[in-house]
């Protein structure tokens, strides 16, 4: 669920159902903007209509990402040169299409991320995996990533070395079952602390929806206030935190489920009785904690493979990061810079879903659908002629496309059934917290 941006409203009128997934790439961008009734960036009666219309503008943007073009002189050669699909081309100088991004900021493409993410996910629906806690509303990875190290690569107008720019970082929640981008915020400091943006990251998701992050947002406050909104959550225990076991549920070697109070003094500990499990595979030990105390609900085994997909929103990150050109920054202004992130957000989402539905339509797991060599070869498939999703679903394996998955198998224990002991009914399960003045 992105959230719309503040701003001119683009509006889309096609009905999800109408509108293919995948396929040819631009195929759907195009019939995405279709509906873009007029250009919201110049209001009724204020003049003479823009030259470039929006959605060419926009569009424009989308084409250039989508199909690799690592200059923001492409933009100004595909417009007014080339030609965009079938729109005319554009008597514009490349200065003239520089100041109009400068001049329309970042709403459009953030309105534009969350038209598109909407109308694929009415269409991604029956693919959504729903096998991961099924109890859950909503299956979600909250993380960040920073922008510094890829503005790095961007060259000095002088030929000298790069300037050393910060435009901040990405703080994003994935949706791990539908493998869509569900919230995404710019953080301008790439130093501030993951907790900070986190609860306004949040504060939409369906009650009941079950959260998975790493220790940068270990806390108690932050792990209460999940808790207090009527969300799930599981995550790592953090070394050296205190706690005290109050019941346990199973306990074998190096097995453990139980209950535990976070927090073993009175000067700093949690409000709310959870849940840690512990297992060693080989010589490693892994320790998680989650507020999903009944092992009936959620067994070890599946807190393991809960914990394991939050490397799904890492390896999204790495999508546009290396796959989709992020790497290659098209100018040194914040605003454009910011555009092109939105810009390869959306075909992120667009990528995502094609692997999605061929995944499903091949009845395989998605992470056995390459999502590199998607990237490589789906464009040019659909410019052939042929329908990238058919093409994959039977021609895939042959290709190396679909292939065994590289990711690690899920080692945790089973316990079985009979072997978990209840918890006595007198059991206290909430507390007066205190946090020691920790975010």
């Amino acid at each position: 669920m992105l959230p719309s941006s503040p701003g001119p409203s683009l509006d889309f009128r096609t009905d999800p159902a109408d509108v293919p997934v995948v396929g040819d790439i631009e195929m759907f961008l195009q019939q995405a903007l279709a509906d873009l009734a007029s250009d919201p960036t110049t209001p009724p009666g204020a003049g003479r209509p823009r030259i470039l219309p929006a959605l060419c503008l926009w569009g424009g943007l989308l084409v250039c990402v989508l199909r690799g073009f690592t200059r923001q002189a492409a933009l100004w050669r595909l417009l007014t040169w080339r030609g965009l699909w079938h729109y005319p081309r554009f008597a514009l100088s490349d200065q003239a299409i520089y100041d109009r991004l400068q001049a329309d900021g970042l709403a459009p493409m953030m309105q534009l991320l969350a038209q598109v993410s909407a109308l694929l996910a009415a269409r991604l629906a029956p693919y959504a995996d729903r096998r991961l806690a099924p109890f859950a509303a909503e299956v979600l990875a909250v993380d960040e990533s920073t922008l510094d190290a890829v503005a790095a690569r961007l060259p000095s107008a002088d030929g000298g070395p790069p300037p050393r720019r910060l435009p901040g970082k990405l703080s994003a929640v994935f949706d791990i079952r539908r493998q869509q981008w569900w919230r995404v915020q710019h953080q301008p400091n790439p130093q501030q602390n993951e907790k900070v943006a986190a609860r306004d990251l949040v504060a939409d998701a369906p009650r009941g929806s079950l959260f998975v992050f790493d220790l940068g947002y270990f806390a108690f406050p932050w792990l209460d206030a999940l808790t207090a909104w009527g969300h799930w959550w599981v995550c790592r225990l953090r070394k050296k935190t205190s706690y005290r076991v109050v019941h346990t549920f199973y306990r074998c070697g190096d097995t453990f489920d139980g209950l535990v109070w976070l927090g073993a003094y009175s000067s700093d500990r949690a409000r709310f009785l959870v849940r840690l499990v512990e297992f060693r595979v080989g010589t490693t030990h892994y320790r998680y904690l989650t507020n999903v105390t009944d092992p009936y609900q959620l067994s070890l085994r599946q807190i393991a493979a809960v914990y394991q997909r939050r490397w799904d929103i890492e390896l999204a990150f790495n999508l546009i990061k290396t796959h989709l050109g992020l790497h290659l920054l098209w100018s040194r202004v914040d605003v454009v810079i910011l555009q092109q992130v939105w810009a390869v957000l959306v075909i992120a989402q667009v990528l995502q879903a094609l692997r999605i539905e061929i995944a499903g339509r091949a009845e395989v797991d998605p992470y056995e659908v390459s999502l590199a060599l998607l990237v490589q070869y789906a464009p040019q498939v659909a410019a052939d002629g042929q329908d990238p999703v058919a093409a994959v679903v039977a021609g895939g394996r042959a290709a190396g496309i679909i292939r065994p998955s590289r990711r690690t198998a899920n080692q945790a224990p089973h316990i079985p059934r009979d072997q978990v002991a209840p918890p006595p009914p007198d059991l206290v399960w909430e507390r007066p917290p205190r946090y020691a003045g920790k975010a």
